[in-house]
Protein backbone atom coordinates (compact mmCIF):
# COMPACT_ATOMS: atom_id res chain seq x y z
CA UNK A 1 0.00 0.00 0.00
CA UNK A 2 0.88 3.74 -0.61
CA UNK A 3 0.01 6.52 1.59
CA UNK A 4 1.48 9.52 0.60
CA UNK A 5 0.62 12.88 2.78
CA UNK A 6 -0.02 16.57 1.27
CA UNK A 7 0.13 18.98 4.04
CA UNK A 8 -2.30 21.93 2.14
CA UNK A 9 -3.64 25.30 2.60
CA UNK A 10 -3.17 28.15 5.19
CA UNK A 11 -4.58 25.97 8.14
CA UNK A 12 -1.92 22.87 7.16
CA UNK A 13 -4.42 20.33 6.46
CA UNK A 14 -3.47 16.53 5.64
CA UNK A 15 -4.47 15.36 2.44
CA UNK A 16 -3.80 11.79 2.31
CA UNK A 17 -3.47 10.12 -1.35
CA UNK A 18 -4.21 6.18 -0.47
CA UNK A 19 -3.06 3.67 -3.51
CA UNK A 20 -3.20 -0.34 -4.36
CA UNK A 21 0.87 -0.19 -5.88
CA UNK A 22 -0.23 -3.08 -7.73
CA UNK A 23 -3.44 -1.87 -9.84
CA UNK A 24 -1.96 1.68 -9.22
CA UNK A 25 -6.06 2.36 -7.67
CA UNK A 26 -6.14 4.66 -5.21
CA UNK A 27 -7.97 7.28 -3.78
CA UNK A 28 -7.48 11.08 -2.03
CA UNK A 29 -8.48 11.87 1.25
CA UNK A 30 -9.74 15.21 2.40
CA UNK A 31 -8.02 17.43 -0.85
CA UNK A 32 -8.74 20.53 1.04
CA UNK A 33 -6.48 23.17 -0.88
CA UNK A 34 -3.54 23.20 -3.56
CA UNK A 35 -5.50 21.01 -6.39
CA UNK A 36 -2.42 21.03 -8.72
CA UNK A 37 -0.26 19.81 -6.15
CA UNK A 38 -2.35 16.89 -5.29
CA UNK A 39 -3.03 16.60 -9.18
CA UNK A 40 1.13 16.72 -9.74
CA UNK A 41 1.56 14.27 -7.30
CA UNK A 42 -1.19 11.88 -8.56
CA UNK A 43 0.27 12.27 -12.31
CA UNK A 44 3.70 11.50 -10.94
CA UNK A 45 3.00 8.28 -8.79
CA UNK A 46 0.90 7.20 -11.90
CA UNK A 47 -2.44 6.45 -9.99
CA UNK A 48 -5.74 6.18 -11.04
CA UNK A 49 -7.93 8.59 -8.82
CA UNK A 50 -11.02 6.47 -8.07
CA UNK A 51 -12.64 8.03 -4.72
CA UNK A 52 -12.58 11.41 -2.93
CA UNK A 53 -13.38 11.02 0.47
CA UNK A 54 -14.84 14.07 2.20
CA UNK A 55 -13.78 12.87 6.49
CA UNK A 56 -16.02 15.74 7.31
CA UNK A 57 -17.62 19.39 5.81
CA UNK A 58 -15.34 21.96 6.91
CA UNK A 59 -13.85 23.97 3.63
CA UNK A 60 -9.98 23.23 5.29
CA UNK A 61 -10.72 19.61 4.15
CA UNK A 62 -12.73 20.26 1.20
CA UNK A 63 -11.24 23.25 -0.70
CA UNK A 64 -9.89 21.56 -3.51
CA UNK A 65 -12.60 18.87 -3.81
CA UNK A 66 -14.06 20.91 -6.99
CA UNK A 67 -11.02 21.17 -8.90
CA UNK A 68 -9.60 17.35 -8.17
CA UNK A 69 -13.18 15.84 -8.73
CA UNK A 70 -13.57 17.63 -12.17
CA UNK A 71 -9.88 16.61 -12.92
CA UNK A 72 -10.15 13.01 -12.22
CA UNK A 73 -13.64 12.35 -12.93
CA UNK A 74 -13.40 10.33 -9.60
CA UNK A 75 -16.44 9.48 -7.48
CA UNK A 76 -16.75 12.02 -4.72
CA UNK A 77 -17.91 10.81 -1.50
CA UNK A 78 -19.23 11.90 1.89
CA UNK A 79 -21.57 10.98 4.69
CA UNK A 80 -25.02 12.28 4.39
CA UNK A 81 -24.94 14.87 6.99
CA UNK A 82 -22.52 16.51 4.98
CA UNK A 83 -24.55 16.37 1.50
CA UNK A 84 -27.13 19.25 2.09
CA UNK A 85 -23.93 21.67 3.30
CA UNK A 86 -21.12 21.07 0.57
CA UNK A 87 -22.08 23.07 -2.26
CA UNK A 88 -22.59 26.05 -0.40
CA UNK A 89 -20.37 29.29 0.24
CA UNK A 90 -17.25 28.38 3.07
CA UNK A 91 -17.85 31.72 4.30
CA UNK A 92 -20.04 30.22 7.59
CA UNK A 93 -16.62 29.32 8.96
CA UNK A 94 -13.57 30.13 7.24
CA UNK A 95 -12.77 33.19 5.11
CA UNK A 96 -10.96 32.86 0.91
CA UNK A 97 -9.17 31.20 -0.73
CA UNK A 98 -11.77 28.30 0.87
CA UNK A 99 -14.15 26.62 -1.97
CA UNK A 100 -17.49 24.59 -1.39
CA UNK A 101 -16.81 21.33 -2.88
CA UNK A 102 -20.02 19.62 -4.65
CA UNK A 103 -22.47 17.69 -4.42
CA UNK A 104 -21.20 13.79 -3.33
CA UNK A 105 -21.66 11.51 -6.07
CA UNK A 106 -21.74 8.47 -3.35
CA UNK A 107 -23.03 8.46 0.15
CA UNK A 108 -21.34 7.09 3.15
CA UNK A 109 -22.93 5.09 6.07
CA UNK A 110 -21.50 3.72 9.12
CA UNK A 111 -19.95 -0.27 8.49
CA UNK A 112 -20.13 0.78 4.21
CA UNK A 113 -16.67 -0.94 2.77
CA UNK A 114 -14.73 0.72 0.22
CA UNK A 115 -12.37 -1.25 -1.87
CA UNK A 116 -9.43 0.51 -4.03
CA UNK A 117 -7.61 -2.75 -5.72
CA UNK A 118 -7.04 -4.79 -3.54
CA UNK A 119 -7.29 -2.57 -0.04
CA UNK A 120 -9.99 -2.17 1.79
CA UNK A 121 -11.34 0.49 4.04
CA UNK A 122 -14.76 0.58 6.47
CA UNK A 123 -16.59 3.34 7.02
CA UNK A 124 -16.38 4.62 10.86
CA UNK A 125 -19.09 7.18 11.77
CA UNK A 126 -17.15 9.63 14.36
CA UNK A 127 -19.54 12.72 14.49
CA UNK A 128 -18.50 15.63 17.04
CA UNK A 129 -16.02 18.14 15.18
CA UNK A 130 -19.17 18.05 12.71
CA UNK A 131 -21.99 16.09 12.53
CA UNK A 132 -20.70 14.12 9.14
CA UNK A 133 -17.28 13.12 10.17
CA UNK A 134 -16.27 9.94 9.66
CA UNK A 135 -12.66 7.86 9.72
CA UNK A 136 -11.64 5.16 7.60
CA UNK A 137 -9.79 1.92 8.87
CA UNK A 138 -8.03 -0.57 6.54
CA UNK A 139 -4.96 -2.33 6.10
CA UNK A 140 -3.53 -1.56 9.65
CA UNK A 141 -4.25 2.16 9.06
CA UNK A 142 -7.14 5.10 10.10
CA UNK A 143 -7.76 7.94 8.67
CA UNK A 144 -9.19 9.98 11.24
CA UNK A 145 -10.05 13.51 9.82
CA UNK A 146 -10.23 15.86 12.37
CA UNK A 147 -11.68 13.54 15.33
CA UNK A 148 -8.81 11.95 16.97
CA UNK A 149 -5.12 13.85 16.48
CA UNK A 150 -1.41 13.00 17.94
CA UNK A 151 -1.98 13.64 22.01
CA UNK A 152 -5.25 15.38 20.79
CA UNK A 153 -8.80 15.56 19.40
CA UNK A 154 -10.75 17.87 17.55
CA UNK A 155 -12.60 20.84 18.45
CA UNK A 156 -16.16 20.51 19.31
CA UNK A 157 -16.74 24.32 19.68
CA UNK A 158 -17.43 24.75 16.28
CA UNK A 159 -20.74 25.35 14.75
CA UNK A 160 -22.77 22.25 15.26
CA UNK A 161 -19.97 21.06 17.51
CA UNK A 162 -20.56 17.95 20.04
CA UNK A 163 -18.33 16.94 22.61
CA UNK A 164 -20.33 13.72 23.94
CA UNK A 165 -20.36 12.72 20.55
CA UNK A 166 -16.97 13.32 19.79
CA UNK A 167 -15.58 11.03 22.85
CA UNK A 168 -17.81 8.98 22.24
CA UNK A 169 -17.06 8.01 18.98
CA UNK A 170 -13.26 7.73 19.53
CA UNK A 171 -13.65 5.57 22.08
CA UNK A 172 -16.16 3.07 20.67
CA UNK A 173 -14.60 3.29 17.27
CA UNK A 174 -11.50 4.19 17.38
CA UNK A 175 -9.67 2.82 20.66
CA UNK A 176 -11.13 -0.48 20.29
CA UNK A 177 -8.83 -0.76 16.66
CA UNK A 178 -5.59 -2.91 17.12
CA UNK A 179 -3.02 -1.25 19.16
CA UNK A 180 -0.85 -0.97 16.43
CA UNK A 181 -3.27 1.06 14.01
CA UNK A 182 -1.49 3.37 13.07
CA UNK A 183 -3.26 7.06 12.85
CA UNK A 184 -3.62 9.46 9.86
CA UNK A 185 -5.06 13.00 11.30
CA UNK A 186 -6.21 15.75 9.04
CA UNK A 187 -3.76 17.49 11.05
CA UNK A 188 -0.03 17.54 13.02
CA UNK A 189 1.92 14.00 12.28
CA UNK A 190 0.69 10.36 12.40
CA UNK A 191 0.50 8.59 15.87
CA UNK A 192 -0.81 4.84 16.70
CA UNK A 193 -4.29 3.46 18.85
CA UNK A 194 -1.61 2.66 21.45
CA UNK A 195 0.21 5.65 21.90
CA UNK A 196 -3.41 7.71 22.58
CA UNK A 197 -4.69 5.31 25.12
CA UNK A 198 -1.82 5.74 27.00
CA UNK A 199 -1.00 9.35 26.72
CA UNK A 200 -4.16 11.71 25.37
CA UNK A 201 -4.72 13.39 28.11
CA UNK A 202 -7.97 14.65 26.84
CA UNK A 203 -9.31 10.70 26.69
CA UNK A 204 -8.89 9.96 30.33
Amino acid sequence: MLIRKLVVGPYASNCYIVADEATKEGMIIDPGANAPEILRVVEKLGLKIKLIILTHRHPDHVGAAGQVYNATKAELAAHAECAQYLPQSPSYLFEEPYEGAPKPTRILKDGDVIEIGGLSFKVLYTPGHTPCGISLAGEGHVFTGDTLFNYGIGRYDLIDGDYHALIKGIKTKLLTLPPETVIHPGHGPDSTIATEIRANTFLR
